[in-house]
């Protein structure tokens, strides 16, 4: 065995005074943190920033358990895309949803609903944003800042064949009086 040539350290060898020495320095810290306390919180909201009334959390319509207006013959409708919050101000979220007919072949049109709970709690379709017959494919779905934000490819005339959409649009809408008005992003963030 060969032994070192430097000499041992006298800092690297624990004597009892260094536990007592951590101990008291330990001991220190937390009186001293209890003695201080940081100063009250003075957050303040916006002004005309919508509050979500206390109470239990509710949870988003499913759009899963929702008959759409969509006359899908025999077969069943699809939720392309979904997205929840609040929109109207009154601290529950509601659902807007993406959705088609499952067709066998080619692109159906979407159509996006909103849904929020009735009385009841179950959820029920209040709004279409987006109607099927408008012929539009949904490709982003967002909900921002009390605003539904799409975007989506359609047809600029009805002479454009189904497998090509030649138009693509983004539109927003937001809870105003009682209806959702439309505008386009551009538009909405103009001042």
């Amino acid at each position: 065995m060969q032994h070192s040539a430097v000499p041992e350290l006298a800092h690297t060898r624990t004597r009892p005074i260094h536990w007592v020495a951590t101990a008291t320095a330990v001991a220190a810290v937390v009186a001293l943190s209890s003695v201080l306390q940081p100063d009250a919180a003075t957050a303040a909201q916006a002004a005309g920033a919508r509050t979500a009334p206390a109470g239990p959390r509710v949870a988003a319509p499913d759009p899963a358990a929702v008959a759409f207006p969509l006359d899908c013959g025999p077969v069943e409708t699809v939720v392309r895309k979904r997205a929840s919050g609040d929109l109207d101000g009154d601290g529950r979220p509601e659902t807007v949803a993406a959705v088609h007919c499952d067709a066998p072949m080619g692109t159906p049109p979407d159509g996006v609903y909103v849904l929020t709970r009735g009385g009841d709690g179950e959820p029920r379709v209040v709004a279409t944003l987006i109607d099927p017959k408008e012929r539009r494919t949904v490709t982003g779905l967002t909900v921002s800042g009390g605003s539904v934000l799409a975007g989506y490819l359609g047809y600029s005339s009805a002479d454009v064949p189904s497998c090509c959409p030649d138009v693509e649009e983004d539109a927003k809408w937001r809870w105003n009086n009682g209806a959702f008005v439309r505008s386009t992003p551009g538009q909405a963030h103009a001042v």
